[in-house]
């Protein structure tokens, strides 16, 4: 009775269909590089290796290739701000060139094809000269638009904007302008007015004699006298502001 049981167990287990899971693992790259601390002794050709040994599979640890950065060696399809012209050869980190170059279309492959197809000429040379000073230029551009100048001024004494005062507002910045890439504006701005404070003026900036930028500043009236002085706005970059010539308005740089 119990083996006619089990028979009928088995044969009922047999005749049920296969049932396959498909398990897709994704690929990785971690591999480990290791040396042998004792190496086996080299046979003779034509004869069976000798059989190896314990020691000679101990291995000494070498190089983690997971934790290595990655480079790529990329040449540049046309300017990229910060790293260079059409046509250079750069080498970044492998994230870095193949999402912010190679997808965008701004680099390719550093191969003898492309080497040949975007070899930098006199005449390409030239060109893009007339257009970028250097790879940073432009990137000082957006960073000095990007920025919001506090120029303060005196609120018991009359002033007249100038060069130096818009050189010294730049030098607490940390950011190094002579006066002869200043250009002011047409109208001069005079002072103290009361009517004139926390209003934006724009200075233009000239970078190796080709990149313009148009910096904003804003007026404060300072005091020497505790009790006369202005409370300080936080975060007043933040602030919304009038321009103190109206036809700026036309003029303002593009944020980016």
């Amino acid at each position: 009775m119990l083996r006619n049981s089990l028979n009928l167990v088995k044969s009922s287990f047999f005749q049920q269909p296969a049932v396959v899971t498909a398990c897709f693992l994704p690929q990785t790259r971690n591999t480990f590089i290791l040396k042998r601390r004792w190496e086996p002794k080299l046979h003779k050709k034509n004869e069976k290796p000798a059989k190896l040994r314990g020691r000679h599979f101990v291995y000494d640890f070498v190089e983690d290739t997971t934790v290595k950065p990655r480079y790529l060696k990329l040449i540049l399809s046309s300017f990229v701000e910060g790293m260079g012209q059409k046509g250079d050869i750069v080498t970044v980190k492998h994230d870095v060139g193949y999402n912010k170059l190679l997808l965008p279309g701004l680099a390719v492959y550093h191969t003898p094809e492309n080497l040949k197809k975007y070899e930098r000429t006199a005449e390409s040379i030239a060109e893009e000269a007339l257009k970028h000073s250097t790879p940073y230029a432009e990137r000082t551009v957006n960073i000095l638009q990007s920025l919001t100048f506090f120029l303060s001024m005196n609120k018991d004494h009359p002033w007249t904007i100038e060069k130096w005062h818009i050189r010294t507002t730049f030098r607490k910045m940390q950011i190094y302008v002579p006066d002869e890439c200043i250009e002011m504006p047409k109208e001069p701005i005079t002072g103290p007015d009361m009517e004139k404070e926390h209003k934006e003026f724009y200075v233009t900036v000239t970078i190796n004699n080709l990149e313009k930028a148009r910096a904003r500043f804003r007026i404060h009236h300072w005091s020497s006298e505790p009790s006369e002085r202005l409370p300080y706005i936080y975060e007043f970059w933040k602030k919304p502001s009038e321009l103190l010539f109206p036809d700026d308005e036309t003029q303002r740089p593009l944020a980016k």
